[in-house]
């Protein structure tokens, strides 16, 4: 009895007053709702977090779905309405290439100015001491 007490219980954030009476529209929308981020959790999706908002996404999701439309239309809707931010895993979009490569061609452009930096620098003639710094450092060695 202890053990079933201390076990930890998966709390699932979907109401039954939420969940729809035909089993392939519910599954659907537990699946877009586990694409979905709850704005207030941020790290959650909207089928795991029992925020309010979270709530009414997956009211409006699962509305959306019982007026007849499909998975993408309903994400379309959510995107139009908080951003690309609202969906877990974002869609591959020019922004998304720029936000994802601008990293790795600044880091290739660093390297590129490092290498001429360095190769100009070593191509650079050294100034010969004159006779006077010769014997000035000739006497500072000594001590």
């Amino acid at each position: 009895m202890l053990m079933l007490l201390l076990a930890p219980i998966h709390a699932f954030a979907v109401n039954p007053d939420e969940v729809l009476a035909d089993p392939v529209l519910e599954q659907r929308a537990r699946t877009l709702s586990s694409e979905l981020r709850c704005m207030v959790c941020q790290n959650q999706s909207i089928d795991d977090s029992n925020a309010e908002l979270a709530r009414d996404l997956r009211l409006v999701v699962r509305e959306r779905l019982v007026n007849g439309d499909t998975n993408e239309q309903v994400l379309d809707y959510v995107v139009s309405r908080y951003g690309e931010f609202v969906l877990l895993k974002p869609r591959l979009s020019a922004k998304t290439l720029i936000l994802w490569g601008a990293p790795a061609t600044l880091a290739l452009i660093a390297m590129i100015v490092a290498v001429f930096y360095a190769r100009r620098r070593a191509s650079e003639p050294v100034e010969k001491l004159s006779a006077e710094e010769e014997a000035r450092l000739g006497k500072l060695l000594d001590e």
